[in-house]
């Protein structure tokens, strides 16, 4: 019908009611409100979507608004497929996980719960106007890291002065930052490219932490941490140890006690994998080219077989490990004559083995007239200091050091016997001149 024609007949229609004294229906006033609105108006989206950043596990929601639906309706679909996923208040597809609250009839909101990383994307808003109209909105959804333990490295056992790497392999949303450290807390130990110098440093950053010519400073237990500021960082520990022959180094090599005290002999042994340790007395110790102790090898060796020593009433054995070194203590009580001679702390394992050899002799403190002056007690230090050095690491060593040793000390013995001699001659002489001297009242 014509607009004209229809306000000429709602002019009659007004004319007519108040010639009755009447009021319009309440269909009468509906229809003159709809002749009042405009009739041009579309639909149109109120600010832009939200981009939302969440963990696995958590909620996310997208908030799309929009004026002027009128009898348009509003729709979610996934941006990458055209999956239609609600049609105004209505859910359409089969995931438990989605819903769509409609709000102040111009807000509409997606709510994905118990995200995954399969709703990592964008989602589309779209008003089925002609044309049609739409907004996107998109979902990050973030992993924690995790290690890949089959592409990282299990515990490793190298060589000294090998090369090693070890490997360690996250997955996670960012991508994890892998960093090394090691598990005591103390600083790494990394050699400078091109060069022999190891530095010190408090972490290292890298999937691989690659290790040139390895020491021994070197061994010891690393963390692989992997993080990407997705709560809970993951951590794998990775055990590196550096495997070579024992070296044994004795505090002193020679000492020297006064009958009826304890004496206290310590060797410093180091190596890996862990050795076996014990100490022998007498006789000398096999050299590395003979593989067993049994009795052939000494008497093929020409060498007289020592005796092994066992923790007990006479003799107190202890290890205090630290790493790859070892103390060795070896404490002999209520020392005595038979007690004097030669002590070896030998050290063992499977790349080889090492000893170190130390001589115990009776310091004699003579009673009555003479007596041992603090001068002599000097002496008898200087000379135990005079033969500190440090422990052979193989037997060959051993027997070279021995074949030296006693013509090194002989001006320091002849010292130490001038020195008794002259003790005891000038208390003779003092007796003597005591005996002759004329007594008080005797002329």
């Amino acid at each position: 019908m014509d607009p004209v024609y229809m306000q000429i007949l709602l002019v009659l229609l007004l004319l007519i009611v108040h010639r009755l004294g009447g009021s319009l229906s309440p269909a009468l006033q509906d229809l003159n409100q709809a002749q009042q609105l405009p009739v041009d108006l579309e639909p149109e989206f109120e600010g832009t979507i939200q981009n939302i950043s969440s963990p696995t596990g958590r909620e996310a929601v997208l908030t799309c608004s929009v004026k002027n639906l009128g009898r348009y309706k509003v729709g979610w679909l996934r941006a990458s497929d055209q999956t239609v996923l609600a049609l105004q208040g209505r859910v359409v597809t089969h995931n438990s996980r989605i819903s769509v609250v409609h709000e102040d009839f111009r807000t509409w909101r997606l709510r994905i719960r118990q995200l995954r990383e399969s709703d990592r994307g964008c989602y589309m808003c779209q008003i089925n106007a002609s044309p049609m109209k739409k907004q996107i909105g998109c979902i990050d959804v973030q992993v924690p890291p995790d290690i890949i333990n089959e592409e990282s490295s299990a515990d490793i056992a190298v060589q000294e002065g090998e090369d090693a790497t070890i490997v360690c392999k996250a997955v996670g949303h960012p991508t994890p930052r892998v960093t090394w450290k090691r598990e005591d807390g103390e600083y790494m130990l990394l050699r400078k490219p091109q060069s022999r110098e190891l530095i010190r440093v408090d972490a290292y950053n890298g999937t691989h932490l690659h290790l040139p010519k390895l020491e021994r400073r070197q061994m010891g237990a690393y963390l692989c941490i992997a993080s990407n500021d997705v709560p809970p960082a993951v951590s794998k520990r990775v055990s590196l140890s550096v495997h070579f022959a024992p070296s044994v180094r004795p505090t002193s090599q020679l000492l020297g006690a006064p009958l009826g005290s304890d004496v206290q002999l310590e060797c410093t042994v180091e190596a890996s994998p862990m050795p076996v340790s014990y100490w022998l007395k007498g006789g000398r110790a096999l050299p590395n080219s003979f593989a067993s102790a049994s009795n052939g090898n000494y008497e093929q060796a020409g060498l007289s077989r020592p005796e092994m020593l066992l923790d007990g009433p006479k003799y107190g054995i202890t290890e205090d490990r630290h790493g790859f070194r070892t103390n060795m203590r070896l404490v002999v009580r209520s020392f005595s004559p038979a007690d004097v001679g030669t002590y070896h702390c030998v050290s063992t394992n499977s790349l080889g083995r090492a000893d170190g050899t130390m001589r115990l002799y009776e310091i004699k403190i003579h009673p009555g007239g003479v007596q041992t002056t603090d001068d002599q007690l000097n002496i008898i230090g200087g000379l135990a200091e005079a033969a500190r050095g440090r422990g052979n690491s193989a037997s060959s060593s051993l027997h070279s050091s021995q074949s030296r040793h006693p013509y090194a000390l002989l001006p320091l013995l002849l010292l130490l016997s001038l020195s008794l001699s002259i003790g005891t001659i000038r208390m003779a002489v003092s007796g003597s001149i005591d005996s002759n001297s004329p007594r008080n009242g005797s002329r």
